[in-house]
């Protein structure tokens, strides 16, 4: 890379760390280091040309188009525009294909990295205080995201096989580990809903060398498998999870701690078809589990001392399970991951990978304005910090350098009032009141019921005509 490419990819970086509060001096550290960030470009971009929407540019642009209310590409390629001007150079043509096609250019590798290094800076890098008796507790939970109809996408993730050809989305399923107490997407896996090995689980033992001993896993029963379970106690991460529906549970069997609180063992189960006999070897014969029921729920667990850990304790921790629901409704409600835009698979894989590098990114300026504010994460609100940064972002490019730790300031200050009201045991009903518009939903596919509107049409003209 010569001295006139790295002078540019530089002054890049310093416009996109600006923009995510990471100036010179920003608290807990960066996430989007200088120095590591120009070298992770050069390692998975290789020696690209220099042009108007070379790789850091187009990742820019993509990013800003996943934090956007319009998210198309032609709004892109104006931000983009709308930057050249205020640089005083000279603006680039306002059609879109050079941008689109700069994104099939630009690496994935370099965006799961960036996403994945992202949020483990901010979970390395947060305070102890926010974390559950000084342990990293992470979140996992999956969820589905629909995409185009097209026949790229339909063969990579093909949609349910309860909906007529024609007529339904290809589907992709997504599992994530998230952390409780800064709310950073960690790791991900993504992959089709239709086939073998596709399900949620399978997508976790992927995900699952990305534990580190000590950590505590949070998860729902559908996680309550012995082998998934005895994969994370081998690794030293203790677990409390949801007892799956199928397995009975008989508190006056084992080792009883209290009321409806005692510690049994599971025995190994057959192996199943999907594991190796090498890797059934290694399973324990026994797993030696937790098991209490409160609130309605039986929960079972890795964390055997009652007096170190209670019931209410466990109770408290599980119910903090909810906070990857609402992150996962912010990632597709609010950022609108929920209905993705790209006609292939390759393309939709990086704008999965897009949405949660922006939302790290989002989550890094709200625990900078959480540790400011002398508040958790957790008690901002995600979609108000999305809005400050969008009102901020035209008054962060157009800032001089001398001002620009007082605008961050500013910014910080204004998030850190963003604070969620405190609704213990809120609950809603998952039903909507206003009623949708009464359009007739399609039965066959829209080509076929063109063709017979138009021929329809043309035998009305020629009836009108004779």
């Amino acid at each position: 890379m010569n001295d006139s490419k790295k002078r540019h990819l530089a002054e890049q970086v310093r416009r996109l760390r600006a923009r995510f509060v990471q100036s010179v001096g920003a608290v807990l550290g960066d996430v989007l280091p200088r120095q590591p960030l120009m070298k992770w470009v050069a390692e998975e971009c290789g020696n690209y040309r220099q042009r108007i929407y070379d790789p850091l540019q187009t990742l820019t642009l993509f990013i800003e188009q996943v934090l956007g209310a319009d998210q198309s590409c032609q709004d892109a390629v104006a931000r983009g525009v709308s930057g050249q001007v205020s640089l005083g150079q000279t603006p680039c043509s306002l059609n879109t294909a050079a941008y689109c096609k700069a994104r099939s250019r630009l690496a994935l590798g370099l965006i799961e990295r960036l996403g994945r290094e992202t949020g483990e800076m901010l979970c390395t890098q947060q305070p102890r205080a926010w974390r559950w008796r000084g342990r990293e507790v992470k979140l996992v939970d999956g969820t589905t995201v629909s995409m185009p109809d097209t026949a790229d996408n339909q063969a990579s993730f093909p949609q349910s096989r309860t909906q007529k050809q024609g007529l339904g989305f290809p589907l992709a399923r997504l599992v994530t580990i998230v952390s409780l107490s800064c709310g950073a997407v960690l790791d991900w896996a993504s992959g089709p809903c239709e086939g073998k090995q596709t399900g949620e689980t399978a997508l976790l033992w992927k995900l699952a060398q990305r534990l580190q001993r000590g950590d505590i896993v949070i998860a729902d029963r559908c996680y309550a498998g012995y082998f998934l379970i005895a994969l994370l106690v081998q690794m030293g991460v203790d677990v409390v999870i949801r007892q799956h529906q199928r397995r009975h549970t008989d508190f006056r069997r084992g080792q009883r701690l209290g009321a409806r609180d005692h510690i049994v063992s599971w025995p190994r189960l057959q192996r199943p078809s999907w594991m190796d006999i090498d890797t059934y070897a290694t399973m324990p014969e026994t797993l030696r589990m937790r098991e209490i029921n409160i609130g309605g729920w039986t929960l079972v667990t890795t964390l055997m001392d009652a007096k170190e850990v209670s019931k209410r304790d466990l109770f408290e921790l599980y119910h903090a399970r909810w906070q990857i629901e609402l992150d996962l409704r912010s990632i597709k409600t609010s950022m609108q991951m929920d209905e993705l835009r790209c006609k292939s698979p390759q393309m939709v894989k990086k704008e999965i990978a897009v949405h949660l590098l922006a939302y790290n990114l989002v989550r890094a300026v709200m625990a900078q304005a959480a540790y400011l504010g002398h508040v958790l994460p957790r008690q901002l609100s995600f979609k108000g910090t999305l809005q400050m940064l969008n009102a901020f972002e035209e008054n962060l490019r157009h800032c001089p350098l001398g001002r620009l730790v007082l605008r961050h300031a500013h910014l910080l200050a204004g998030i850190a009032q963003m604070k969620l009201p405190h609704r213990p045991g809120r609950v809603e009903p998952r039903a909507l009141k206003r009623r949708p518009k009464p359009f007739q939903l399609l039965t066959e596919p829209r080509q076929i019921l063109r063709a017979r509107l138009m021929a329809k049409q043309q035998q009305h003209i020629s009836a009108c005509l004779s």
